[in-house]
């Protein structure tokens, strides 16, 4: 995963297979708490959102992220690989709930760099994470889903996660006009444009 300074990236995986990879919320919680530990220290995140097979994150790196590290015979940046122990940790994890074995997500996460100076394009981007749970019918009102950096930005929970100053510098976001901004219907060329390709 090579990430540059300044960067702001959409990073996103799946359940191998599209299998799921939380089935509670006690899943959920762990899997964040492996993420503060292996990858917030290296980042500044914008929004995220897990969904029942699928994790997603809008982030830029820090200088600390930045740092590349030796694992073995791979050369990595601090960030990748605090990507590369999450995914091992809570695969570990789950499978040990399970007593199963074998691959939970998909091999590499994706990394989708977001358009330098478009900071519509980021914009749609964090409406896009934040939309998913409403488009897949899991819930009636954005604000429903947990799981997400929806109720921060909303004023409904004071989270951790994401660094809501700096986002609402860097990609332009008004608070007063954030709620309604998110339920706005996207086009399927928007949609198109943000939409992971897994």
């Amino acid at each position: 995963m090579k990430l540059a300074s300044e960067g702001i990236y959409h990073i996103y995986n799946q359940g191998n297979n599209r299998r799921q990879i939380f089935y509670s919320e006690q899943d959920y919680l762990h899997f964040l708490r492996i993420f503060r530990h292996r990858v917030l220290p290296y980042s500044d995140v914008f929004a995220w959102c897990l969904m029942p097979n699928h994790f997603h994150f809008l982030l830029s790196a820090n200088n600390d992220g930045l740092i590349e590290i030796q694992t073995g015979n791979i050369v990595s940046s601090n960030i990748g690989n605090g990507f590369r122990l999450l995914q091992t940790q809570y695969a570990q994890y789950l499978n040990k709930l399970q007593q199963a074995s074998g691959s939970v997500f998909r091999q590499k996460a994706k990394v989708k760099e977001i358009p330098k100076g478009d900071n519509n394009y980021s914009y749609v981007c964090l409406h896009y994470i934040h939309q998913n749970p409403l488009r897949a019918g899991l819930i009636n009102k954005i604000e429903d889903w947990t799981f997400s950096s929806y109720p921060d930005y909303a004023g409904k929970r004071k989270g951790s996660i994401c660094n809501i100053d700096l986002a609402c510098t860097l990609l332009d976001i008004d608070l007063q006009t954030f709620q309604k901004d998110s339920l706005k219907v996207m086009d399927e060329e928007t949609l198109a444009k943000v939409r992971p390709r897994f």
